[in-house]
């Protein structure tokens, strides 16, 4: 493989909802995820992380070296036994060193592990992964209003069911939606950790593909309708960075046009960046 990448990145991203749920909240009922004190939208990176997860699945399939780890009804563990039993691995006597040539060898053929890093001592150990790539939760930029429907099936699951009904077997249902909401979220990549890992340009450009593209593959009837919108990249010249990165994220202002009425689409926002105080050492992209 090729080398790792040899510059640090922040990047800002920009999503957006139209009816739909784009975060379901387990201890709430599938309730969108919120910030109870503010109103504001909540996103998590899990989720993030899962749509990029699907799209590499999508464009790559399962074939090594961009397998995932973390993917649908995997047993992990299954993936840690592999390690042990490859050829370099298997035949290594001191526990450290077989330890350590398990992880290297699940960098080198799982991208999220590459990516995302990952916990691999839940059977035979391989060690722990700390990824390179790292979200914060996405925020909206305004408070959001949670939408209440009640829906209609026109069938029921069971016998018992139908033995309940008026005779034309419907059932009521709840579905919840936000009418619309833009959100924001933070993101990092350490080249110090991806020489661990052995994330490369390669990757690295997957990576922006899948930030680009991963809502179009994505689509169902709970998310309504969710569009990458804007994706800033901070690119440092070095591997250490040239500035902070609530330094860079400060000089990007998303702002609505007009604040008396709510938004409801991307083009009621203005998204601006301060170029003229960009640090020495910092490229900008402007990738979406």
């Amino acid at each position: 493989m090729e080398a790792a990448i040899n510059n640090r990145y922040d990047f800002i991203y920009l999503f957006d909802v139209q009816d739909g749920n784009p975060n379901g909240d387990p201890d709430a009922g599938n309730l969108p995820r919120v910030d109870p004190e503010t109103g504001e939208g909540l996103v998590s990176d899990v989720c993030l992380k899962r749509k990029v997860r699907n799209f590499v699945q999508i464009v790559k399939g399962y074939e090594k070296p961009y397998d995932i780890f973390i993917k649908e009804k995997a047993i992990l563990n299954n993936s840690i036994t592999e390690a042990h039993k490859q050829e370099g691995v298997k035949d290594i006597k001191e526990k450290g060193d077989k330890t350590e040539a398990a992880r290297q060898w699940m960098c080198r053929n799982f991208y999220d592990i590459r990516t995302f890093g990952a916990v691999l001592s839940t059977g035979e150990n391989a060690g722990q992964v700390r990824g390179p790539i790292q979200f914060t939760f996405a925020r909206s930029i305004n408070p959001i209003v949670t939408a209440e429907h009640s829906i209609t099936r026109m069938a029921v699951a069971t016998d018992d069911e139908a033995k309940k009904q008026s005779g034309d077997n419907r059932t009521m249902g709840r579905k919840f939606t936000v009418p619309y909401g833009l959100y924001k979220a933070n993101g990092f990549i350490s080249a110090h950790l991806a020489a661990q890992t052995g994330f490369n340009e390669e990757d690295l450009n997957l990576f922006w593909d899948s930030l680009k593209n991963m809502f179009d593959h994505d689509h169902s009837a709970a998310r309504g309708m969710m569009n990458a919108r804007k994706l800033i990249v901070f690119k440092h010249s070095t591997a250490l960075g040239n500035a902070s990165a609530h330094t860079l994220f400060s000089l990007v202002k998303v702002q609505l046009k007009d604040d008396q009425r709510p938004p409801r689409s991307f083009d009621d926002y203005i998204v601006t960046i301060d170029k003229d105080k960009l640090p020495e050492g910092i490229e900008v992209l402007d990738m979406i």
